[in-house]
């Protein structure tokens, strides 16, 4: 079907109407249907689907029911950037657009000192959070002769903690934040052995990575509301110099008007052996059932 059809007009005579004719209010009528990423597409057509893909209406339900919490600490985070003089970018408020609102929620935000992060994702608006290596409580990480801080332009926070040897391992961390309502899982984002490069290539060295085999890792996951998860995995270098995110749990949130706290922990405290060769990234909490491109996900 063309973009142009036939009509009979009150005088009788045939006239040509197209997409174009269409009220901007029965266009975005239709695009409360679609993904965000198609109504940016669909806004190219003519100048009605332009006006209408930019209508607070639509944005409106595409938002996290608690958008202007997120946007609030979008707007601090921008407000900090500025005042160190390194803002390159557009500062946000309430008062912006929901569409501008929307995109700038799609960009990562930091807060709490920059160690731990947010984001929606484009498709969907789902709430993501990263939560840096450096934002938790981990055993012997002040003593250079186990642990050490790697540069890295793989981390989103681009250092990761690395464990060269140690008896007794625990990985602490905790999480207050408004989530809007829905399902959410959480994950450990580890790697066995030692990532770097060389002449352009990505490499791993090995020679640390030992114990992880004999005795399971334990993760745990507990909030405020009294919901707990706990996993175990054996850690396997399958594939060298691999990422991998470790499904520790999931939780539901219902109310996004009051903070959920959230508490998880990694341990493998057998000392009856040594581990080593571990590299600590990050933790993410992710929708329930979202899965991150090229993304290596280990589930129980």
């Amino acid at each position: 079907m063309g973009a142009g059809s036939s009509i009979l007009g009150a005088d009788g005579e045939w006239g040509e109407t197209s997409l174009g004719d269409m009220p901007e209010s029965c266009v975005a009528a239709v695009l409360l249907y679609l993904d965000p990423p198609e109504i940016c597409q669909v806004a190219r057509l003519n100048r009605a689907f332009r006006g209408a893909a930019s209508a607070d209406c639509v944005w409106a339900v595409k938002l996290p029911a608690n958008y202007r919490y997120l946007a609030a600490l979008a707007a601090a985070a921008d407000d900090e950037v500025h005042d160190d003089g390194d803002g390159n970018g557009k500062r946000i408020s309430l008062a912006a657009t929901k569409k501008e609102i929307y995109a700038r929620l799609c960009r990562p935000t930091r807060f709490d000192a920059g160690i731990k992060e947010f984001w929606i994702l484009k498709n969907k608006g789902g709430l993501c959070i990263s939560i840096s290596s450096k934002a938790m409580t981990i055993t012997g990480i002040d003593d250079r002769r186990y642990w050490s801080h790697l540069a890295t332009e793989e981390s989103r926070f681009h250092s990761v903690a690395y464990l060269q040897q140690i008896w007794w391992l625990e990985v602490d961390g905790e999480l207050e934040f408004c989530f809007p309502p829905g399902s959410y899982s959480l994950f450990f984002h580890l790697h066995l052995g030692r990532p770097y490069r060389r002449m352009g290539r990505r490499l791993c060295a090995t020679e640390h990575v030992h114990g992880w085999d004999v005795t399971p890792t334990r993760f745990q996951l507990s909030t405020s509301d009294e919901q707990q998860a706990t996993s175990e995995y054996y850690l396997h270098l399958h594939e060298q110099g691999g990422w991998k995110l470790y499904h520790v749990g999931d939780f539901v949130i219902s109310n996004s008007d009051e903070p959920m706290k959230l508490k998880f922990s990694m341990m493998q405290i057998d000392c009856t052996h040594t581990k080593g060769g571990l590299c600590v990234d990050s933790v993410f909490i992710y929708p329930k059932g979202y899965k991150p491109e090229r993304a290596n996900i280990v589930c129980m």
